[in-house]
């Protein structure tokens, strides 16, 4: 496949624009209540678990590892080393719909019969997973159920929901910094060395 003559950047930079203004709209639209309420579900939790399925779950473990430097006592639902989940810890779903099967049947699941708190991180307020949480945070971003072709051929599927989540939690993680007064001295100190 020979890409010479052929040039580069249109469809890229329509990303990268198109992207920049969800930012915008994440910076417009959060809800401080929302993020408030995260906060202190996370602050008041024995244990952190979080969740996602698809590259949603890739946010979530990205998330994860974050919280892990920051110090919180944090897991990723589905590794071999996950331990149970109890009523005073926390389950943090993400999903862009709120309806994918895996997440919203393990976050009822967590919520119902043991009585975890429960967060949604989804675009979806209407959704099942938004329905059964404690608290809902929305990120507005197009999700892999709705079509609109001047977005879908540049980031197709959920692509901009997981982007916006990546962001928006990596946002908070300054803020957990900030309020634990916490240098990227001390996040160093619990990074990983064997890599």
């Amino acid at each position: 496949m020979a890409m010479e003559g052929k040039l580069i950047g249109g469809k890229l930079y329509a990303f990268l624009d198109t992207l920049e203004k969800h930012i915008g709209v994440l910076k417009k639209e959060i809800d401080p209540p929302q993020v408030t309420e995260l906060i202190k579900a996370i602050e008041e939790a024995d244990k952190i678990f979080v969740m996602g399925a698809g590259r949603s779950g890739f946010v979530a473990k990205a998330f994860a590892m974050r919280l892990m430097h920051l110090g919180y006592n944090v897991y990723v639902v589905g590794e071999t080393v996950t331990p149970r989940i109890s009523k005073n810890d926390v389950l943090i779903s993400i999903s862009g719909s709120g309806e994918t099967t895996s997440v919203v049947n393990i976050s009822r699941k967590a919520k119902e019969l043991i009585g975890s708190k429960l967060v949604a991180i989804t675009q979806n307020r209407s959704s099942t997973l938004a329905e059964i949480s404690d608290v809902v945070v929305v990120l507005k971003a197009k999700n892999k159920n709705q079509r609109d072709e001047s977005i879908s051929n540049i980031a197709p599927l959920g692509t901009l929901f997981e982007l916006t989540a990546l962001i928006f939690l990596d946002g908070l993680v300054a803020e957990l910094m900030g309020l634990k007064s916490l240098t990227e001295r001390d996040l160093e100190k619990r990074h990983a060395v064997l890599e």
